[in-house]
């Protein structure tokens, strides 16, 4: 259990850089891509609001959408696997036997840590075996809406607020140098959150948001002109 608490709070954490990252990729976009056709800091400070509230409220809904369908399928496994171990519950032992078996155990091992198990707790012995499914831990659709919706916010105000504080001459410049050491600890954090090697996510990472930013100012230079 203490293992499953752990590796929640670790995706947890993962889908919370993810979610700043894409924050400060797409807010970067749309506030350098306005940049690039006019001046003006009521413009940009509206266009960069716009962006984080309109992604924000995207990802949230997102998410929320996303982590009920997964409740549900969760709710109607249990559902079935409750009425199973009521109706047969000889053959639901059997198969949880065998699946230990099949995990390396010795049949009569395998037979004697089932019958504990099921003794215990039989729903959640069957529905972690069987799908990796903790019946006192089904997913939370608010609680991933709410996470969602403030890991993107707090992405998007990195770029938001270096382009609408600085001066007009280097707006662009410390919004950019901004976002790249954003992008840079994003990356590496997702990283070594995956046991993954840095240096590639981060030159990834980085690579994405340059590219984005300067298709965006491009386009709005184009636009402005």
């Amino acid at each position: 259990m203490g293992n499953d608490n752990f590796n929640d709070r670790l995706n947890w954490l993962r889908a919370g850089v993810l979610g700043a990252n894409d924050g400060i990729v797409s807010t970067a976009g749309i506030v350098v891509g306005v940049a690039g056709a006019t001046a003006h800091e009521s413009t940009l400070l509206l266009a960069g609001l716009s962006g984080l509230l309109a992604g924000s409220l995207s990802m949230a809904a997102g998410e929320y959408v996303s982590v009920s369908t997964q409740r549900d399928t969760e709710r109607a496994f249990l559902a079935t696997e409750r009425r199973e171990l009521e109706d047969e519950p000889e053959a639901e032992l059997d198969e949880l036997t065998e699946a230990y078996v099949d995990k390396g155990l010795s049949r009569k091992v395998a037979r004697q840590v089932a019958i504990e198990l099921t003794a215990r707790d039989p729903l959640a012995a069957h529905a972690a075996m069987e799908a990796g499914v903790d019946p006192y831990g089904l997913a939370k659709p608010w609680e991933a809406a709410l996470a969602s919706f403030v890991a993107f916010t707090v992405g998007a105000l990195l770029p938001l607020l270096a382009i609408v504080l600085p001066p007009p001459s280097v707006r662009v410049w410390i919004t950019v140098v901004s976002v790249v050491i954003g992008l840079v600890i994003c990356g590496w954090t997702s990283a070594r959150l995956g046991d993954a090697p840095p240096g590639r996510a981060v030159l990834r990472n980085v690579l994405g948001g340059l590219i984005a930013m300067a298709i965006t100012y491009a386009a709005g230079s184009l636009i402005g002109a």
